[in-house]
């Protein structure tokens, strides 16, 4: 069994979302239509709630906080937790870690029916084995692994405490 190597601390973690709400808020800068944050469950939700006073500090429009329920077997089966309407909204799709791009790719499926003002997508941690023609738009770090290696977004249910690879 291989042994986690931590390439990211709680502090570096937090300086990484500062960094990535400003440059959100910078590409939305422009517009005053409402923003909906969408967290693909569960990482990406915790990622989300962590990342919403972050952005609303520059944004005020700031909605809310979606949850996107995808199951990795049958990932066409995704579900939004919401009966708010996504249409002349702009999305931020997030999710902790980006590999292939499959997940981004299945959850933003249902979202382009809604018709949103523009959808930006954000990870914390991207890998480079992308399958699928998804790259992230605002990413806190990029990480070169082996296809065998995981890397794991550990949080306490609120907050990313770290980032390691196994």
């Amino acid at each position: 069994m291989s042994q986690k190597k931590y390439i990211m601390d709680q502090s570096a973690a937090r300086v990484k979302l500062s960094r990535m709400a400003l440059e959100i808020a910078e590409k939305l800068s422009h517009s005053d239509l409402p923003v909906v944050l969408l967290g693909v469950a569960p990482g990406g939700s915790i990622l989300a709630r962590q990342f919403l006073p972050l952005l609303q500090s520059h944004l005020p429009q700031v909605l809310d906080i979606i949850e996107v329920g995808l199951n990795k077997s049958l990932p066409e089966a995704v579900n939004i937790s919401t009966n708010l309407s996504l249409t002349q909204k702009h999305v931020v799709l997030i999710d902790d870690v980006a590999n292939s791009g499959k997940t981004l790719l299945y959850a933003l499926k249902p979202v382009l029916a809604f018709q949103p003002a523009s959808i930006t997508t954000l990870v914390l941690v991207e890998r480079m084995h992308r399958t699928f023609p998804v790259k992230p738009d605002v990413v806190g770090m990029s990480v070169s692994t082996t296809p065998q290696q995981h890397i794991e977004v550990e949080t306490n249910g609120q907050e990313v405490l770290g980032v390691s690879v196994q």
